[in-house]
């Protein structure tokens, strides 16, 4: 079943291809206009818009150009009378998938449908356990459209072989969306095997990735295969890539190049059958021209490049994943929480989050140990983001406040003495007994 957008400002027009769309199978949201049709692509993502030419205001065409500007992997089908062939022709160039012209008959309509829901979903990819056609992505919790189009990117990048270059600040989840590039292809079923480049020591790195020969250097007491070989078959994820040193870049060139892997001290290749996704946090066009980056590598790497979005970015993420994780972690303390109080998913929702979704997480994990009732307050996530306590009060409520903390102190300075606070004070005695008894003091609760 797919989201389709119809738009038309014709209502029987409408209605007719709605009804055939939704015995088709298909769910059909429906706009008069494009600037209607705009507004609705930005609240719920379709996977194919099928509009008029000729509509109110700006036109089909116009239409066209706005989606492929914003939303570049959503299919467009025009439908045209016979005066607008040309413009249809003419925007087909341009990157519109196709074009019915009217009148046109139901099966007509569906061909092209199908073939451009094939395009944006590629009918390759390995059918999902259950048949549930968002398990590849299920990790990964977003109702934002900079993740819908990222995740449409991911969807249609994931059937091909193509090498991928995730970048994106540290945090942001770029392993996710490496792990769901490889459940959305047909590797599915092989192994996805990850590393951190620049967690490993230099000496140990070149074995962790193409293995090594017993005796091949002082410890090797037993061979290791390596992980190229570990995920052949299935993809190997290169996490901070730019982290690798010089000498290593050399030899994973040799292996993107050759298809095999020389393990550390043995003079016979391995041939792998593996699928190569990486990611970095750093800008390595700048390492490239500071001498750290092979630009060769580089290119062999970036055949396709993703860059994952800040969580700053996907604000309406936020309140998403904050009460995802808090069920997940209540979970693992073994604790009785709801959620967020409002001025708590507020604060969540404003902070700056320079650590992202990984910050989010650790954020969520300190307030869910700490809480003592089913709904977190706000104090306690001001206290895991390190952020000031700020309240604002009215002039009266900041003046009794301070009425009250200035008697409290006059009084423990004196030992409960009502004289001698009044004389501090610069109060006469049955005037500071009226202040005490304003806020419920008495001088016995100060004397030792």
């Amino acid at each position: 079943m797919a989201n389709l957008l119809l738009v038309d400002d014709d209502p029987d027009l409408l209605k007719l291809l709605s009804m055939r769309l939704t015995a088709a199978g298909h769910r059909v949201t429906v706009a008069d206009s494009a600037e209607a049709a705009l507004t609705q692509i930005s609240l719920a993502r379709p996977q194919l818009v099928i509009s008029d030419v000729r509509l109110p205001g700006r036109d089909g065409l116009a239409l066209f150009d706005e989606i492929h500007a914003r939303y570049p992997a959503l299919p467009v089908i025009l439908l045209t009378a016979h005066g607008t062939i040309p413009d249809a022709v003419e925007a087909t160039a341009r990157g519109v998938f196709s074009y019915l012209t009217k009148p046109f008959d139901g099966k007509a309509l569906l061909d092209k449908v199908d073939a451009a829901l094939a395009l944006a979903t590629p009918a390759t990819l390995v059918p999902e356990a259950g048949g549930e056609d968002e398990a590849w992505r299920s990790e990964i919790v977003s109702r934002s459209n900079c993740m819908a189009d990222l995740l449409a990117e991911v969807r249609m990048i994931a059937a091909s072989d193509a090498r991928v270059l995730i970048t994106g600040e540290s945090g942001t989840g770029k392993e996710l969306v490496a792990r769901a590039i490889h459940r959305a292809s047909p590797r599915a079923a092989h192994p996805f095997v990850g590393v951190n480049c620049g967690a490993i020591p230099e000496s140990l790195l070149e074995s962790e990735l193409f293995g090594h020969v017993k005796g091949a250097f002082s410890g090797a007491v037993g061979s290791h295969r390596g992980l190229f070989v570990a995920a052949d078959g299935g993809t190997l994820f290169l996490d901070e890539i730019g982290d690798m040193p010089l000498p290593l870049q050399v030899k994973l060139l040799r292996v993107l190049q050759e298809g095999s892997v020389r393990p550390v001290g043995s003079t016979q290749a391995v041939p792998v059958d593996v699928r190569v996704i990486s990611a970095t946090h750093r800008d390595l066009e700048v390492a490239m021209a500071e001498g750290q980056f092979r630009e060769d590598l580089y290119y062999r790497l970036n055949v396709v490049s993703l860059r994952v979005p800040t969580l700053a970015e996907r604000r309406e993420d936020i309140a998403l994943l904050a009460n995802h994780f808090l069920l997940q972690l209540g979970e693992k303390y073994g604790k009785r929480v709801t959620g967020f109080a409002p001025d708590a998913i507020k604060a969540l929702t404003t902070a700056r989050w320079p650590g992202n979704v990984r910050q989010l997480h650790n954020v969520v994990e300190q307030v869910c140990a700490l809480s003592t009732t089913p709904l977190i307050p706000l104090s306690l996530v001001q206290r895991a983001l390190r952020t000031p306590s700020m309240e604002v009060l009215t002039y009266a409520q900041a003046r009794e406040r301070f009425e009250r903390d200035y008697l409290v102190g006059l009084l423990k300075l004196t030992d409960g003495n009502v004289a001698d606070a009044a004389r501090l004070a610069d109060r006469n005695r049955t005037e500071f007994y009226r202040l005490l008894q304003r806020h419920n003091l008495t001088a016995g609760q100060f004397r030792a």
